[in-house]
């Protein structure tokens, strides 16, 4: 049986790929659909907590990073975060005065939540509007999904090893072993693919992929493993039921924005 996260990209990786190859506004409308289910979800999951967050906050926090990401790119990035950490201050204040005793840990969840999804996920966009943005976006995150199935295939049948008994206990150093070794070949093969349909300059050194392959294979865990821990803190399987049987938005992308959100600074260095 393959695992959920295997079974769930047969799903979403066609759809994603579609919106990858297109780009443009309809790329980030959907990226803009998935980081709004995911708000929920992530709300969802704090309300199993405790702690119960103002939807119309975090979904204004996140549109105020979509829009930035959207429109300009890197400009106002400081005023953003600025806006929106007075908006997480001032709605704490108010709920405090409301007799909301949770108040102060509203506002670090509030915050999060809104830098987590905003920022780290509208990195999406941010990737794909580079210069030859469908290219890095192709090699970027297939590397990903490779390294994952990679890591479940080897982990599943010698993983002895466990890499956080508690926050993710079928996590093993050999399957971690396997996601390095298979995202940094992936990485390579898929540059040098997409540099052959022109996806990329010609000129594209193969070890950009290579090293794109293996920082992000090294990294990405680190989203599934919080991911992991927002779950087994307020003691639920999924983010959400979206997808019967296979979870949520957010448990299906936790890996895929940070995969975002670095490829896209190391593109940066690479040009």
């Amino acid at each position: 049986m393959l695992s959920q996260r295997v079974k769930a990209a047969f799903i979403f990786v066609p759809l994603i790929l579609f919106f990858m190859f297109i780009g443009g506004w309809a790329f980030n409308a959907f990226i803009a659909i998935l980081l709004t289910l995911a708000v929920l979800e992530y709300r969802q999951v704090c309300q199993k907590f405790g702690y119960d967050l103002p939807a119309p906050i975090l979904l204004l926090g996140v549109s105020l990073f979509i829009i930035q990401r959207w429109f300009f790119v890197d400009q106002y990035l400081g005023l953003t975060l600025t806006t929106v950490i007075i908006m997480a201050a001032v709605t704490a204040l108010v709920q405090y005065e409301r007799g909301q005793t949770k108040a102060a840990l509203n506002f670090t969840l509030l915050l999060s939540g809104i830098l987590y999804l905003g920022w780290v996920g509208t990195a999406f966009i941010a990737l794909r509007a580079l210069p030859y943005g469908r290219g890095w976006m192709l090699t970027a995150l297939p590397s990903v999904w490779l390294a994952d199935s990679g890591a479940y295939s080897i982990g599943r049948r010698w993983g002895k090893s466990k890499m956080t008994p508690h926050t993710s206990p079928n996590k093993s150093w050999e399957g971690f072993a396997a996601a390095v070794i298979t995202g940094t070949v992936s990485g390579g093969l898929l540059l040098l693919l997409c540099r052959t349909i022109n996806f990329l300059p010609a000129g594209t050194p193969v070890w950009q992929g290579a090293l794109l392959g293996f920082v992000l294979s090294v990294l990405t865990p680190i989203g599934d493993f919080l991911i992991s821990l927002f779950k087994r803190s307020a003691n639920v399987k999924d983010t959400g039921g979206l997808i019967p049987g296979h979870g949520g938005i957010l448990d299906r992308i936790d890996t895929w924005i940070w995969a975002a959100l670095l490829g896209y600074y190391l593109v940066k260095l690479f040009q």
